[in-house]
């Protein structure tokens, strides 16, 4: 079975291809989306979701599994979040993928076993849960695997 991990963000979306069955959890690929900068708001929108869209097409997994937007101080920042999750779930939708939300604590709780673990921290484990030889990054990449991770956990004895 194949899940693909969004750490959704409107200047960078971290994303994290895992493989899995019912004993371990195997990085296929992983890596972020940049939309330009230099663009409005609705083509920043429109280019995350072409290429989540392309991620999809492309490694075709059963599960898309997206972090949830947290609570921010900046509620302008949290309403941005909250649309570029959107047309994340929307590509999963499109492509008749079923789609999982995890709250950020979760995730951590899920891979370091502390809801309040540090970016690094969750970066850390997830080398060493995939037993990948390189430290995935950049961070929104990490996050974006620990995102699935948290999927496959949650889901492993059901």
């Amino acid at each position: 079975m194949r899940v693909i991990g969004f750490d959704p963000g409107i200047n960078v979306t971290g994303f994290g291809i895992l493989d899995y069955s019912k004993r371990n959890a195997k990085a296929h690929g992983y890596g972020v989306i940049k939309p330009p900068k230099n663009k409005s708001l609705s083509e920043r929108l429109l280019y995350l979701h072409e290429e989540s869209m392309k991620l999809l097409k492309e490694f075709k997994p059963n599960v898309v599994a997206v972090e949830d937007t947290f609570y921010h101080k900046n509620f302008k920042s949290a309403l941005m979040l909250g649309q570029a999750r959107g047309v994340i779930i929307l590509a999963a939708a499109r492509n008749e993928i079923t789609c999982a939300e995890f709250a950020p604590k979760k995730v951590k709780q899920s891979v370091v076993g502390n809801g309040n673990a540090t970016k690094e921290q969750v970066q850390f484990m997830v080398k060493n849960i995939l037993k990948l030889k390189e430290t995935p990054t950049p961070l929104d990449s990490s996050d974006a695997l620990a995102v699935g991770l948290c999927y496959i956990n949650q889901h492993r004895f059901v």
